[in-house]
This record gives C-alpha cells, sequence and structure tokens, in this order.
C-alpha cells in the first residue's frame, strides 16, 4: 500500500500498523494481504465475490479487521463477506472503507455483510466510512447488513460516516431469536452536497428479544439526509427507536420512524427530534474565547461522539 492507502486504513480501521489476529485487507478490487488465526479462519469465496469468515465456538477476545480501500478513479466493485459466529464466542470485528477519488470518474464500492449468530454468540461490529481526494469523481458508498441472530446472542453496531462521501445508501436488516439482543449506534455527518439514506428493519421474533437503534447526525450546507427505522414486534419483546438530528445552513433531514406490533406482549417505543444549535450554547462558547465557527465545531464534535 502506498502513503495515502495507508492513511485510508487508518481512517476506517483505526490501524497505525499490521494488527495482531486476524485481518484481511482489499485494496482496489484485490486481496492486499490476509492473516488467520486458529480460532478465525478467512477464506475467499470460490466465486471470487467476497469472503467468508469462521469464527469457533467459544472463542474469546479476538478481532477481525476487514478494511477496504480504493484510491483508484473509476472503480466499481461488489463484494459479498459471510460471518459465522460459533456457539459462546466473543468476537470483534472492525469493517469500514475508505475512497480517495482525485480523478474525473466517480468511485463505487457496494458492500454486503451477512452475519449469523449462534447461541449466545457476542459480535461488536464496527463499520467506518470515508472519503477524500480533490476530483470531480464522486465517492459512493452503499453498504447492506443483515443479522441473523440464535437464541441469547447479542450484537452491537457502530456505525460511523463522518466526513468526505458524496452519497451513500445504508441498509440494515436483522432477525432476532428468543432472547437475542441489538444494539446500534449510529453516528453520521453530511455537508456540501452529499447525500445519505440510512434504513434499518428489525425483526423481534424471539420471546424476550430486544434492540436499540440510536442514530445521532448532523447534516451541513446543501446536504441531505433521510432516517428510516423499522421495528416489529413479533413476539414478547422490547424495542427502541431514536433519531437526534442537528441541522444547518441549507440541508434537509428527514426522519420517518415506523413501529409495528404483531403480539399484544410488544413494546415498543420510537423518538425522533431535528432541530438547530442553540444560539446560548454558541454564545457561551464564545465567551470563553472561541470564535462562532469553533464553538459549533466544538458543539457538533461532542454531539456526535
Amino acid at each position: 500500500m502506498n502513503e495515502i492507502e495507508k492513511r485510508i486504513i487508518e481512517e476506517v480501521a483505526d490501524l497505525h500498523e499490521v494488527p495482531m489476529g486476524a485481518y484481511n485487507f482489499r485494496v482496489n478490487g484485490a486481496l492486499d494481504s490476509r492473516n488467520t488465526t486458529e480460532n478465525v479462519d478467512i477464506r475467499s469465496k470460490a466465486d471470487g465475490t467476497g469472503i467468508e469468515v469462521y469464527v469457533k465456538p467459544g472463542t474469546k477476545r479476538e478481532s477481525v479487521h476487514i478494511p477496504v480501500v480504493i484510491s483508484a478513479s473509476g472503480l466499481t466493485e461488489t463484494v459479498y463477506n459471510d460471518f459465522f459466529i460459533g456457539e459462546g464466542a466473543d468476537v470483534l470485528i472492525v469493517a469500514g472503507c475508505g475512497i480517495h477519488n482525485c480523478g474525473s470518474q466517480d468511485s463505487e464500492h457496494d458492500g454486503v455483510h451477512r452475519f449469523f449468530l449462534k447461541k449466545d454468540a457476542r459480535v461488536k461490529y464496527v463499520e467506518k466510512h470515508y472519503g477524500s481526494g480533490d476530483g470531480e469523481g464522486k465517492r459512493i458508498l452503499n453498504p447492506v447488513t443483515e443479522v441473523t441472530m440464535d437464541e441469547g446472542s447479542y450484537m452491537e453496531m457502530e456505525m460511523v460516516q463522518i466526513e468526505g462521501v458524496t452519497s451513500t445508501v445504508r441498509k440494515n436488516i436483522a432477525t432476532l431469536g428468543k432472547k437475542a439482543n441489538l444494539v446500534v449506534h449510529e453516528r453520521l455527518m453530511t455537508h456540501d452536497d452529499q447525500f445519505a439514506v440510512s434504513e434499518y428493519t428489525v425483526e423481534l421474533d424471539g420471546e424476550g428479544s430486544s434492540a436499540n437503534v440510536v442514530s445521532r447526525s448532523v447534516a451541513k450546507d446543501r446536504s441531505r439526509q433521510t432516517f428510516v427505522s423499522k421495528l416489529h414486534g413479533n413476539a414478547m419483546c422490547s424495542g427502541h427507536s431514536e433519531c437526534d438530528s442537528i441541522i444547518m445552513d441549507e440541508a434537509h433531514i428527514e426522519a420517518i420512524p415506523e413501529i409495528t406490533a404483531n403480539s399484544p406482549e410488544a413494546s415498543l417505543i420510537h423518538e425522533a427530534a431535528i432541530g438547530k444549535i442553540a444560539g446560548e450554547q454558541i454564545v457561551k462558547l464564545m465567551t470563553l474565547g472561541l470564535t462562532e465557527k469553533e464553538a459549533e465545531e466544538r458543539i457538533v464534535d461532542g454531539f456526535l461522539k
């Protein structure tokens, strides 16, 4: 990898050196490097469309890093990655894609990630998106995440997009079994003329299952955002959806929460709030010596943490 590609890896995977544990680095549409461990096996799909990750039952305190980097203008790809998490395993999976486009053609990465969690498995999944480059070509990312959770499993998803992505359509689908628990934290910022759609559909099928989907976003300049959250309570379960957004300049934000109870024992809540930065917050920070722009940036940074 060249220096630009290494910098993108740092942005999307917080890696400053080759990580311990299992990893699969994909650069400009091809495998760059890979490592497997005794408990985590990574295999290329036979048709070349992506990878399969197998985590052995009972695996503890291991990580899997699978970042994608595109630095070639005009490159478009779609990959399909499957994750099979064994019973009782507990693993960190760090994904993410960064596109650096200095050319005139659009660059696009579409990734479909499917997770299959066995009984009592636990996964923390971190997905970060980042764009850079001064070319006229767009930086397009369209991720799809599908999660199937068996009894007693737990999945925490941290979905982050803070800078540089021209457009993104993110679709997430989860099906929860008995006593399964899904937690989602989304952080999103758009600026200039960027466009972002986030859609979450959660099927709470199992008795005692629960889901908590929380999105925080900031829209600046002329950017547009749409957040859609669908919780379907199909058994005795609990679900909570929340969208909290700051709108600035000439931006546009839509928040579309949907809850459906198909069982009298389903308990579902949705919340949505969109507003501008309070003037008194800016004034207070300016009295401490910050400029108005610095005060806005400080408030936005704190909001998205």
